[in-house]
């Protein structure tokens, strides 16, 4: 894929892709079917990290760091953290504040954060808001549907400033309370306090409607199908990025032009927790 350079090896079996995880259908050889590599974003149970069954079962990227300043240049040097402007902000929003298992906290893979939530691998969270970047500037106003632990709140946050807006929805009170608490030890904490960061207990297919429309809508799980009430949030000249599906999911891109046309662009094969 454009976004890191394949070896060898990885070209010459790039007919299947894997994902790193044992959790039931992760880990699966899947057809690329002329998409980019699948994505990890699952997590099983108890397993810090997910662990791979066989060598060829792992993960598709290798940023572990042993500290946050080293995952984050990893993520750069593969080509996957390309957004200058979004690893600024992500050096800021220490992850390790925002997963109960603080010793893998820099690993390169999804954790496990309770109430059968997961946060998403470094990696796809530096894929996705480097998609996302152009459109989550000083002044903009993000959407982030499925804010879970809050780790991608707060560093929408610091992209987009005290001029700017976020929003989190999240449908388990629990997590909403756990990542108010966990921004809040971040430098985006300022920025809740003077009200330009909001999670609310939502339902994630009905976004929140009250402070649309928004530049930015990022979904942090998978819809079976793409959800209209967000497409109808997204404002002209705005960008969603969504996994959509039911097992293996699409990364779907939807750009809507100036005069409210829809572009959709598949990007690749991945693999969320459902949209509840």
């Amino acid at each position: 894929m454009p976004a890191m350079a394949l070896t060898p090896a990885e070209r010459n079996s790039s007919e299947q892709v894997q994902c790193g995880g044992p959790q039931k259908g992760c880990g699966k050889p899947l057809p690329r079917v002329g998409r980019k590599p699948f994505l990890a974003a699952c997590a099983p149970p108890g397993t810090y990290p997910p662990a791979p069954t066989s060598p060829g079962d792992e993960m598709q990227w290798h940023c572990h760091g042993a500290n946050y300043e080293e995952l984050i240049s990893n993520l750069q040097k593969r080509g996957i953290l390309t957004s200058l402007h979004a690893a600024a902000a992500m050096s800021k929003v220490d992850r390790k504040l925002f997963v109960p298992a603080t010793g893998y906290a820099y690993n390169d893979s999804p954790q496990v954060i309770g109430y059968g939530a997961t946060i998403s691998a470094p990696h796809m969270h530096s894929y996705c808001l480097s998609l996302l970047a152009d459109h989550a500037k000083p002044g903009m106003s993000v959407l982030d549907v499925g804010s879970g632990s809050g780790y991608l709140t707060a560093v929408f946050g610091l992209m987009v400033g005290e001029t700017g807006r976020v929003v989190g929805v999240e449908h388990i009170a629990e997590l909403v309370e756990g990542s108010i608490d966990a921004i809040k030890e971040t430098p985006a904490g300022e920025l809740m306090d003077k009200g330009r960061i909001e999670v609310y207990v939502a339902d994630g297919k009905l976004g929140y409607e009250e402070a649309g429309p928004y530049d930015c809508i990022h979904v942090g799980a998978a819809a079976a199908v793409l959800p209209e009430a967000l497409v109808k949030q997204l404002k002209p000249g705005g960008r969603m990025v969504i996994p959509v599906g039911s097992d293996n999911q699409d990364l779907v891109i939807i750009d809507k032009l100036q005069d409210g046309t829809i572009k959709k662009t598949v990007d690749m094969v991945v693999r969320y927790v459902p949209l509840i």
